[in-house]
């Protein structure tokens, strides 16, 4: 800031804060903490050297991941934010079975209630011929791929009202 109060990375060094201080637009003084981890993290040098790298418009940004990963290096010394990451995609793949689940039981709540008619994907489309139920059934059961298996496995083993969901 180079005014009356320096900002965070020069108090933080015991520095007079220049008026052309690199980090004075990115880490004003009071938010000391914010200069701090990244100080720990990756080191006053190194960051400024980065930021000057940088075109100034893109700055902000950049100190907006070095708080981001330096804050997630804290955390989690080892993977830091690939560990933030890894974590949501494992929960994304998990929630994306989870729904896969519930679309095929509803399908089968659906089977059990009224004859359904789904189209046969094995015959051209010019020939209306749709699968019957027990045609249905009789196909999933037939499923080559290994995923398809997994899915009528887990429909087997796990139920909502006490039976199972498929026979």
């Amino acid at each position: 800031m180079g005014g009356n109060s320096p900002c965070a990375s020069c108090k933080l060094l015991r520095r007079r804060c220049a008026k052309d201080c690199t980090f004075a637009p990115y880490f004003p003084s009071h938010e000391p903490q914010k200069f701090a981890i990244v100080h720990k993290v990756f080191g006053a040098s190194n960051v400024s050297k980065m930021l000057q790298e940088l075109p100034v418009h893109k700055r902000a940004d950049a100190v907006s991941s070095l708080v981001y990963e330096a804050n997630a290096r804290v955390r989690d010394p080892v993977y830091g934010c690939v560990g933030a990451i890894s974590y949501l995609q494992n929960q994304v793949s998990e929630l994306q079975m989870q729904l896969a689940v519930a679309q095929a039981e509803i399908l089968c709540i659906q089977m059990q209630n009224e004859q359904v008619i789904i189209p046969n994907p094995e015959i051209n489309q010019d020939q209306k011929t749709y699968f019957t139920q027990d045609e249905l059934t009789q196909f999933l059961n037939y499923g080559s791929s290994s995923s398809n298996n997994n899915v009528y496995d887990s429909l087997k083993r796990d139920n909502i009202y006490g039976h199972d969901m498929v026979s």
